[in-house]
């Protein structure tokens, strides 16, 4: 995607290949807020002004390289579009949400915002998750950063119970602690196989939400997270006889190969505005 940077701004032109509604709302995160000219999104200690002018798409925040990395805008994603497109159970799907790209997440607070997620809903997620912010560095005079794990570790067990997280407040104690005493950047260069029983280890991550985290916040684009949404896109496109929800995963990152997460990214976001 060609774009320019004037300035605390990215400037591009509108196209199909980037929309901030459908980016921040696919279920990939939850730190994004809808304003008046358009959106907020916040990763780390970081913030962005999304809004849309004669014809322009500006991204106006104090660390444009950052949002360069985080909506990945150096990837071509007309090419991967016009690529899975060969694929007819595709086709609406990105027809449909055209302007999806994943998002690059700051890794430890995605482990916790997934955490959050498993049998959840976003406002509820999102309610949680600013909660937690609460203790956050402060960003400007509206927003804090989400809280490091050092941060949260140094909590008592009662913090996380007033969360209203409901049973995953021990899994956000227990977590807190575990990613406080160890180097994370020495996770990011493990292999995908090995990485993925990292997570799994953690309480309270499964299969789907170590596939979520390992998408969205250490971009492994070869992970399909399976939930009860692409269970029956399975069942309805790619049935190929009874499998686990894990098994399906695997069915599906064999045939989509490093596409898979994006591939995912289209499926999911249609059945979930469109039903099946």
């Amino acid at each position: 995607m060609k774009y320019t940077i004037e300035e605390n701004k990215i400037i591009f032109d509108k196209n199909d290949d980037f929309d901030a509604e459908s980016i921040l709302t696919c279920g990939q995160m939850f730190r994004y807020f809808k304003t008046d000219s358009g959106w907020t999104v916040i990763t780390g200690h970081e913030r962005a002004n999304i809004s849309e002018k004669n014809g322009k798409v500006v991204i106006e925040c104090t660390n444009p390289q950052r949002f360069i990395d985080f909506f990945d805008l150096d990837t071509d994603y007309a090419k991967i579009k016009s690529d899975l497109s060969s694929y007819d159970v595709l086709k609406e799907a990105i027809s449909y949400g055209k302007g999806i790209r994943i998002a690059k997440g700051e890794t430890e607070e995605i482990i916790f915002q997934f955490i959050i997620s498993q049998n959840n809903n976003i406002k509820r997620i999102q309610k949680i998750v600013e909660k937690m912010c609460e203790v956050g560095d402060k960003i400007d005079e509206k927003y804090n950063a989400f809280p490091s794990a050092k941060k949260l570790a140094s909590l008592p067990f009662e913090w996380f119970k007033n969360l209203g997280a409901g049973y995953r407040d021990v899994f956000l104690y227990d977590t807190a602690k575990l990613l406080s005493e160890i180097d994370l950047d020495e996770k990011i260069n493990l292999p995908s196989d090995e990485l993925y029983k990292w997570l799994i280890s953690i309480k309270g991550v499964g299969p789907k939400v170590a596939s979520c985290i390992m998408l969205f916040g250490f971009h492994r684009t070869e992970c399909f997270p399976v939930d009860t949404w692409m269970e029956k896109v399975y069942r309805k496109y790619f049935f190929a006889g009874e499998m686990t929800r894990p098994q399906i995963s695997a069915f599906l990152q064999e045939k989509f190969g490093v596409m898979s997460g994006i591939v995912q990214q289209y499926l999911f976001n249609f059945a979930m505005h469109n039903g099946l």
